[in-house]
């Protein structure tokens, strides 16, 4: 009898625990409490450049309910192209309809991680760690789904105390098992692309991780031709002087896939900046500033979007390069009139720092330079040391070329206090960055002091160190390349053989930038080589040919052919 009540009392014990396991599992949907603590980004869908939601085609298999899958799609979409305000409202959607659907969450994790573009602020990465915890809290989804979230999850873990790259590297190995273990899953590969270059060493020359992820979105292309995430993913991929000829089909059909980003209408210019194809990276940031002023009211910013400075910036650049400094002098001085910016993020500081000093730099026009002003000043500055020493740099070479060696010697000096300030946060890439402004600038100071060899030996360093590394994603070119300052001082220091070889060497990796081919011209003309002198300045007209060109060189490079 005893035995027999025994063996009731555990099969009650055990039917309970399985009742309580069922129960768990039951109520494993979060409460409205802990989905409010996330504060997620709520409100309609804001629109600016086609009015139909044309952010391409995505087809991205969940778990959930069909009444909400549309809208996930909808949402995946946007965040392939970057839109991350947006679809973030559109995963909140999902959320506050289906709570239990935990690829929502996982897609507030992804808005807040934006790779290949800003680092999360703390506030971000405080959001997407309380998304990623409650999508792994959620019991009702597929093993998929869960590798999903540990993927992303993994760039999450330890973010107090595990730094950025290292994190990248993280999801890199998280989406590299979900591409492995599920190869039908044309999400995962397109994905385990995005982590491939986002994790990318930035000082690895032999590109393995973009030219893998390369393989992986142009097999997927001829099959999904309309899906944004493939087009732009692909322009990353390849956006480097090596490869960018390789991105320029889909620099070509990127904005036709997604019209309605403002992000999608910039970013081919990316590639076409690359290839010095200025009139086509023109059109493209017209499109795309204008986009990013119409989204910035709609949207309830006070300001200016960032996405519109950044737009800015490839389009100032490229009518420098064009030789139309009317039309750049009018973007310049309206940047003057913005002083709200959101977010004030990285890429508006470098906008705000670049923009200027591009002008004042290609135009040598050094008094303006040695006296820019940092502006906004109610910016937050003290975040961006690599973009506030673009500022400093830009007064040093002012204040050198206009013979205030004391003023570029206080330069120099702000230079090396955000070199050591971007050195303790371990931001190496930025740090090396700085490092090469000082390099120039004391190479420079060195030659207006008439130490002519120590001036090249820093310029050589300066030059090979830029060679090195690869600009950021965020700008469309060094504010001036080194090995073409290089040139310069070696014009400066009558041997233009070598300002040649200096001039031509760069133009392989930045072509048809105005400087760099008519410095080539002008150093072959110098040298007694008017073939190559006459090949450079004919370069130069088929590019700075519009009717406005008003650069001077230009009246110069003329007269020259006609004359030969």
């Amino acid at each position: 009898m005893k035995k027999i009540l025994l063996e009731i009392r555990l099969v009650c014990f055990i039917l309970l625990a399985m009742i309580h396991l069922s129960c768990k599992r039951k109520n494993s949907t979060p409460t409205a409490e802990t989905i409010s603590e996330i504060n997620l980004k709520r409100g309609e869908l804001v629109l600016c450049g086609s009015p139909q939601k044309h952010f391409g085609t995505v087809v991205f298999e969940i778990s959930s309910p069909e009444k909400v899958k549309e809208n996930f799609n909808l949402a995946v979409a946007l965040l392939h192209s970057f839109e991350y305000n947006e679809a973030e409202k559109v995963f909140a959607k999902i959320i506050d309809e289906e709570p239990g659907c935990a690829m929502a969450y996982w897609g507030v994790a992804m808005c807040n991680y934006h790779p290949l573009w800003n680092p999360p602020t703390e506030s971000e990465l405080k959001k997407g760690s309380k998304a990623v915890e409650i999508a792994r809290s959620i019991t009702q989804k597929s093993k998929r789904e869960a590798e999903y979230i540990d993927a992303i999850s993994a760039f999450y873990k330890d973010w107090g105390k595990v730094d950025y790259q290292t994190r990248c590297f993280n999801f890199e190995k998280g989406m590299e098992k979900v591409y492995s273990d599920y190869p039908d899953d044309k999400e995962a590969s397109i994905f385990y692309a995005l982590a491939l270059d986002a994790a990318a060493d930035p000082t690895d020359k032999s590109f393995k991780n973009q030219k893998k992820a390369g393989s992986i979105l142009y097999a997927l292309y001829p099959g999904e031709p309309d899906h944004p995430g493939i087009a732009h993913y692909i322009i990353h991929t390849y956006d480097y002087p090596e490869l960018a000829i390789l991105a320029l089909p889909m620099a070509r059909k990127y904005a036709s896939i997604a019209p309605s980003s403002a992000h999608a209408l910039h970013m081919p210019s990316h590639i076409f900046t690359r290839l010095g194809l200025w009139d086509e990276s023109i059109s493209s940031n017209l499109a795309s500033t204008n986009a990013a002023k119409c989204y910035a009211p709609a949207a309830g910013i006070t300001g200016h979007w960032a996405q519109e400075l950044h737009g800015l910036d490839y389009l100032v650049y490229a009518y420098l390069q064009k030789g139309e400094n009317k039309l750049a002098k009018e973007q310049c001085d309206y940047l003057q009139t913005i002083s709200d910016v959101y977010p004030a993020d990285f890429a508006a500081a470098y906008a705000f720092a670049a923009i200027p000093s591009r002008y004042l730099l290609e135009n040598k026009l050094w008094n303006d330079a040695a006296d820019l002003k940092i502006r906004p000043v109610k910016f937050p500055w003290k975040n961006f040391p690599w973009q506030e020493a673009i500022i400093h740099f830009t007064k040093l070479m002012g204040s050198v070329h206009v013979g205030r060696l004391d003023s570029a010697q206080f330069e120099l000096t702000a230079l090396n206090i955000a070199h050591d300030s971007l050195s303790k946060q371990k931001d190496t890439y930025k740090a090396n960055q700085v490092q090469i402004q000082i390099e120039i600038a004391q190479a420079w100071i060195q030659f207006k002091q008439g130490n002519n060899n120590e001036a090249l030996n820093l310029m050589n360093l300066a030059a090979d160190m830029e060679d090195q590394t690869q600009k950021h994603p965020v700008t469309p070119c060094e504010v001036v390349p080194a090995r073409e300052l290089l040139g310069d001082m070696l014009m400066q220091m009558n041997m233009p053989a070598r300002a040649f070889e200096a001039y031509e060497t760069d133009l392989k990796t930045h072509p048809n930038r105005f400087n760099g081919v008519y410095g080539a011209g002008l150093a072959a003309e110098r040298s007694g080589n008017l073939t190559k002198a006459r090949t450079y300045y004919t370069r130069l007209l088929t590019f700075a040919n519009a009717a406005n060109a008003d650069r001077p060189e230009l009246v110069k490079v003329k007269q020259f052919l006609k004359k030969s």
